[in-house]
């Protein structure tokens, strides 16, 4: 059963064995591609008593990139003229940020992050273009189209990250790809690179740090690529007296640079894609898959793991009720994560999609939610409710001033639905279309 979500199954059927397999799970799970590994304990093992010498501890491996690697990787850049870095995935840290920045930066290289990993290089810099995911700045959209070279470190190029495998041609991009994964097997498992590069993101970036390219010639791609980054980041006005554009601009001027952010999965996240520029490494937690309810125990983790720093959960309606019970936790632990609850009364991505689909055929989206703020305080916590942009900024200090977990219930209008449009644009939209649509 575990076969097919796991790096590695095992069963353990000699209680001596234990030391070996455990050994083996651990470097299986850091090595490469970091994963998950399953091992089955079968309960007439769990019984026996028996001598076993310890084994090592366990060692992480990455692969490193060869010298003849990083000189194509050099003549490949070098030749562009409208260049693009991509960074993603895992297996980083903050010195492989680090020293990528120093490289970048001394190459003038424009850099875009992939889809929730948005904290791999600083969102203030001047060489940041924007995010590659849902929500995407449809003018970074056509630059990923248009770029000659495409330097791809981290990211697994799947579906998201590549708007539904519309930014690259399959199996041959029209881009230049340079393709580096810690894991071999993603490379060319959809594309195939004119560079294939397997290594880890500190052995790659160690190598790369020092790297020198001149890219004078593509100064003015770079400047306007950013330039259409900071247009997108302006605020626009949506329905509704609670400006999510306007409160996540807020937030982002209320928290220390080094805060962390978590979300789960709905359309409340693009708020945050959008708006909050996040400055450094792990500053951003959230899933890659959808999860819902993520957010919640994320940010209880971080907060054990980070007890000096603070943290925020960005959650949907919905999306809270998968796990919101878990603010017991934070209470009983005295955790001072401030849990963010984005009120607009439904399932809001899947009702976007039945508007897209089946216009005014809505099922099973609406929901009946508690007085969140008022949960919250029946748990122990600090609750605070919000229903006009004016009031958040106060909300949100009373909250931190808690020195507890505290909840903030934001009242946001349904219409909404995304930061560029409304349910009933959608709707109309839909409309037409099927209205035009041979019968």
């Amino acid at each position: 059963m575990f076969g097919q979500m796991a790096k590695w199954v095992g069963q353990i059927e000699r209680a001596d064995r234990i030391p070996v397999y455990v050994d083996h799970a651990f470097h299986t799970a850091t090595s490469g591609r970091p994963g998950p590994v399953v091992l089955a304990l079968p309960e007439d093992m769990l019984t026996q008593t028996v001598h076993a010498a310890d084994a090592r501890p366990y060692q992480a491996v990455q692969a490193s990139p060869s010298p003849a690697d990083m000189e194509r990787l050099r003549t490949i850049l070098q030749s562009a003229e409208r260049p693009i870095a991509l960074l993603g995935g895992t297996v980083w840290g903050e010195q492989p940020c680090a020293d990528f920045r120093t490289f970048a930066r001394a190459a003038g290289l424009p850099v875009a992050n992939a889809f929730r990993f948005q904290d791999l290089y600083d969102n203030r810099c001047d060489h940041y273009i924007g995010d590659v995911g849902i929500g995407l700045n449809p003018k970074l959209a056509e630059r990923v189209r248009d770029a000659d070279v495409l330097l791809v470190v981290g990211a697994r190029l799947g579906e998201i990250t590549t708007a539904g495998y519309s930014l690259l041609q399959v199996p041959v991009p029209a881009q230049r790809l340079i393709h580096v994964h810690a894991g071999a097997e993603e490379l060319g498992r959809v594309y195939q690179g004119e560079l294939l590069i397997n290594a880890g993101m500190r052995e790659f970036t160690r190598a790369v740090r020092d790297l020198r390219i001149d890219g004078t010639k593509w100064r003015a791609w770079r400047e306007a690529a950013h330039a259409d980054y900071v247009g997108w980041q302006q605020p626009r006005a949506v329905p509704g007296k609670v400006q999510m554009p306007e409160l996540v601009l807020k937030l982002r001027e209320l928290l220390p640079a080094d805060s962390i952010i978590t979300t789960g999965a709905g359309n409340f996240t693009g708020w945050i894609q959008r708006w909050f520029p996040f400055p450094q490494w792990r500053t951003q937690v959230a899933p890659t898959n959808g999860a819902m309810g993520y957010g919640v125990p994320a940010a209880i983790g971080a907060q054990v793991a980070y007890p000096d720093r603070a943290v925020v959960a960005v959650s949907g309606d919905g999306d809270y009720m998968m796990t919101g019970q878990e603010l017991a936790t934070a209470v009983q632990y005295k955790l001072p994560v401030i849990f963010v609850v984005v009120n607009n009364g439904m399932y809001g991505t899947i009702r976007m999609h039945q508007e897209r689909e089946y216009p005014r055929r809505v099922y099973a989206t609406a929901l009946t939610n508690p007085d969140f703020a008022a949960l919250a305080r029946a748990y122990g916590a600090h609750g605070e409710l919000v229903e006009e942009t004016s009031q958040f900024a106060a909300a949100f200090e009373r909250a931190r001033a808690a020195g507890g977990p505290a909840l903030i219930e934001l009242r946001v209008d349904p219409q909404a639905i995304t930061t560029q449009t409304t349910l009933d644009a959608i709707r109309a939209q839909a409309i037409e279309r099927q209205g035009a649509a041979p019968q």
